[in-house]
């Protein structure tokens, strides 16, 4: 083997040396080293700010759990103060009016102050307003607190807080996280309800009302000290982006973009029949079973803590109505979808004054969970539609929507109470709610296709 002639290190150019002495001191790979392996990472911020959100809503779920357990108690002049079901349930549609109300703004309420300010000022609000109810002495001072104050600070808590915080810290399993904060509702009800009832059964509404304040406080830390309004103020990305996301400026015309909005699509007929849609929803929901089932059941002389624990098991079978009726909306043909599930649930009202006894008996528990399955699988569908015909506007128009679905349940809640003021039962609140079911599941079938790409005002009824 012939060897070339040996050259002084002094005539070795430089870069070859520096090269050579760091390829002489590269440290060796230790045996144990397994080549291919990726070095553990911590958890991305992402989750943390997605666990603090879950636990808010969860906790969130304490004071939307407590109305219909407040009617009966405060009816009665031993244990409340012997106002009206009427008066109790006005307060309680004045909560849901401005839940409804408030919500398309919240996100703009977000986008200018900050997702941390609001939702630790809107959980102040509602510990406030909660309180105070405890040192009530007239029925205007519930309206007050309970309706207006708990009213505005659930709010600005709606489906904008958890929709934002997704669009904001994932680009990744943005499905996932959406489903599993959507569920954090259920999961708050499933908790709270038996809890609160049990309070309101053993110790009356009082402690129950503390409960619900001392709840809301207690989640007013962690948002404050793990909730951040954007990946950019902790110098992240977005969990699954592939770069840095810069913090956008405080966006000052998000309220009047979503008022102008309005104003287009108050012109379209669509718009009004998905709103008359859902607001049927939320009467027959929020504003019937959710805020009168208990106190209906209890003048069947089923016991406050049965009668609420049914209402739980509502909120555990609709996050599985939810899911699947998403995977039938990528499917089925939405409207007929709307259809269906409206005509489906007029029916099963119409059926429940007979299936009200004292005790737990099969024909309630299928009714359970049926109208559990049915609760809100009205959403994916109704959303769809809202793409369907207003494009890049939708997710505002269907804030709008949600609105008129708060105040059909605020309108329900009241005119519930003041049925059973009127009539002595809840009967013809329940046949009443099935024919205007009814009334909704033709109004789904009117609506015509529309184009995600047409401009808003082009959208019409047949």
């Amino acid at each position: 083997m012939a060897f070339g002639p040996l050259v002084p290190r002094e005539e070795i150019p430089e870069a070859a040396r520096v090269t050579e002495t760091q390829t002489q001191t590269q440290p060796q790979p230790q045996p144990d080293a397994q080549p291919g392996t990726r070095p553990r990472r911590p958890p991305h911020r992402a989750w943390a700010v997605a666990a603090v959100t879950f636990v808010t809503i969860v906790g969130a779920a304490a004071f939307a759990s407590l109305p219909g357990l407040l009617i009966e108690p405060l009816h009665d002049p031993d244990t409340g103060f012997g106002w009206s079901r009427g008066t109790i349930s006005f307060a309680v549609s004045v909560n849901l009016a401005l839940y409804g109300i408030t919500a398309p703004f919240a996100a703009a309420l977000m986008d200018r102050f900050g997702i941390r300010k609001v939702v630790a000022v809107a959980l102040s609000v509602i510990a406030g307003g909660s309180l105070l109810t405890v040192w009530m002495t007239a029925a205007w001072q519930l309206v007050l607190f309970w309706g207006v104050l708990v009213g505005l600070g659930s709010g600005s808590m709606a489906l904008a807080f958890a929709a934002t915080v997704t669009n904001r810290w994932f680009v990744a399993r943005r499905g996932l996280v959406t489903g599993v904060l959507t569920a954090a509702g259920a999961s708050g009800q499933l908790v709270f309800l038996p809890l609160l009832s049990w309070v309101v059964d053993r110790h009356g509404w009082r402690p129950a009302a503390v409960t619900v304040a001392l709840s809301a406080l207690a989640v007013v830390p962690l948002v404050w000290l793990l909730l951040r309004d954007h990946p950019a103020d902790v110098g992240v990305e977005p969990y699954g982006a592939k770069e840095f996301v810069p913090k956008p400026a405080p966006v000052r015309g998000a309220g009047k973009r979503a008022v102008t909005v309005l104003v287009k699509a108050a012109r379209t007929g669509p718009f009004w029949l998905l709103a008359g849609t859902f607001a049927i929803c939320g009467a027959s929901t929020n504003g019937l079973v959710k805020t009168h089932f208990v106190p209906a059941a209890h003048d069947h002389h089923m016991p406050i803590t049965t009668a609420a624990s049914l209402l739980a098991v509502i909120g555990v079978f609709d996050v599985v109505g939810t899911v699947a009726s998403g995977w039938f909306t990528d499917r089925i043909e939405a409207r007929r979808l709307l259809a269906v599930y409206y005509a489906l649930r007029g029916v099963s009202l119409l059926f429940l004054p007979m299936l009200l006894a004292p005790d737990v008996r099969p024909p309630m528990l299928f009714f359970i969970v049926f109208y559990g399955l049915d609760w809100v699988a009205t959403v994916p569908p109704t959303i769809a539609l809202c793409r369907e015909h207003y494009g890049e506007d939708s997710a505002i128009v269907f804030g709008w929507v949600l609105a008129s679905h708060q105040v059909g349940a605020a309108v329900v809640a009241f005119l519930g109470g003041v049925a059973r003021d009127v009539f002595g039962s809840y009967d013809v609140v329940w046949y009443a709610s099935g024919a205007l079911c009814a009334a909704a599941a033709l109004m789904s079938l009117i609506i015509r296709r529309g184009r995600a790409d047409a401009p808003l005002a082009a959208s019409s009824v047949a």
